[in-house]
């Protein structure tokens, strides 16, 4: 009998530590608006609508940019545009957003890069206007940047 009140005071302890442990752990940080929109201009390469998508854990966060309005002048292999993603930050700065990283996309594709990883802070304000991507593609360098501030607004970091 006393070997089944300690198993079961334990049990209770154990219990205990668990859904305190969940009360106390912290929150999954997130960004708003998790995608907006921008208007762009890349040039002899064309230019129009893209979507960005963002996410957020912690200090670490990904954009994602995916255009219809841009497309893919040549078939390109998967992981094989090296892009640069600046984001404006509010008050002066600039977040760099980088890596190796895009589907494959055949001729006349939509073009997308990313998940492209970047460190943030809390409290982040960040927009496309001000800053720019830059993709390398096959040696060539492609340079894009916002007409005017993205819709529906910039990207907030917790």
């Amino acid at each position: 009998m006393r070997g089944t009140r300690t198993a079961t005071g334990a049990a209770l302890v154990a219990g205990a530590l668990a859904v305190t442990g969940l009360a106390l752990a912290p929150t999954a940080a997130a960004v708003t608006p998790q995608s907006a929109t921008i208007t762009a201009s890349c040039g002899i390469f064309g230019g129009g609508t893209a979507t960005l998508t963002a996410t957020q854990s912690g200090t670490s966060a990904t954009i994602t940019l995916t255009s219809s309005a841009v497309t893919a002048p040549v078939a390109v292999a998967q992981d094989s545009i090296t892009s640069t993603l600046t984001l404006a930050k509010a008050g002066g700065g600039s977040v760099v957003f980088s890596g190796k990283k895009n589907p494959a996309m055949n001729t006349g594709a939509p073009v997308s890069v990313g998940p492209l990883p970047g460190t943030v802070a809390s409290g982040d304000r960040l927009d496309a206007y001000g800053g720019s991507l830059k993709m390398v593609i096959f040696g060539i360098t492609v340079t894009c940047t916002a007409n005017g501030p993205q819709a529906p607004g910039p990207f907030v970091f917790d």
